[in-house]
């Protein structure tokens, strides 16, 4: 399958038609962007990380029956998948205080939560991709049905379980993470985009290393050995 025109280029992929109309390319790039790309850089290999670890996990949920867009992996950097009308939803699951939440709420960083948290956030980087709630994404079409961000919910909690076990067994504590969602040529909502540290949050367990884009948020360096160390533990046999 051969990638054609530039249909969309955002922070971390572009994204590419194909002879089929169905099907979409997906390039990931070494960019690096932190607080609604204020910051700005680059870490050379990132792309490929990204790529193998979202490959990776996007199999692992489509196992446990958790339908995604992505067809197959292409090489190091590309993947294809299905064409989607991507939801202008951001999906966010918490299982531990950090980052903006803290920030909102004021409950201390690391403070385990209670139970999942799951959040919506309008998809627009014009307006710093405020937090939203069902009746504004009712008023602002983001879906025709309250019942639809019932799903999105269900299924950010199903992919929150999965994970969230996946990465215990590895050492690794899955803090938070951010999805997107989009509808299929036969209205199917479907896993889109990617999951890799850019989207995460990983703590090690034993040291509470961070292992994610809060290096380079942070200035904490050693980016590129972060996703590296996400994708080693990954692919242990467990």
């Amino acid at each position: 399958m051969q990638k054609n025109e530039l249909l969309y280029e955002g922070k971390a992929k572009r994204l590419f038609t194909t002879d089929d109309p169905n099907l979409l390319i997906t390039e990931f790039k070494d960019d690096l962007t932190a607080f609604n790309a204020e910051k700005k850089g680059s870490e050379s290999g990132k792309g490929a990380l990204n790529c193998k670890i979202s490959t990776e996990l996007f199999a692992l949920l489509e196992a446990q029956g958790l339908k995604t867009h992505l067809v197959k992996t292409l090489d190091d950097t590309h993947q294809l998948v299905r064409k989607v009308d991507i939801i202008m939803i951001e999906v966010v699951v918490r299982n531990v205080a950090t980052g903006s939440l803290s920030k909102r709420l004021g409950i201390k960083d690391g403070t385990v939560l209670p139970f999942t948290l799951v959040e919506f956030y309008l998809k627009d980087d014009d307006l710093d991709d405020p937090i939203i709630n069902n009746e504004h994404c009712l008023i602002l079409n983001l879906v025709d049905d309250v019942k639809k961000l019932d799903i999105l919910r269900e299924k950010g909690r199903k992919i929150n379980d999965i994970l969230k076990a996946f990465f215990a067994a590895r050492r690794l504590n899955l803090v938070d993470f951010k999805v997107e969602f989009g509808i299929d040529e036969n209205g199917e909502i479907l896993l889109s985009d990617e999951i890799s540290p850019d989207s995460c949050r990983f703590w090690d367990m034993d040291t509470n290393e961070k292992l994610d884009k809060d290096r380079f948020r942070q200035d904490l360096g050693n980016v590129k050995m972060a996703y590296e160390e996400v994708l080693k533990r990954i692919l242990e046999e467990k």
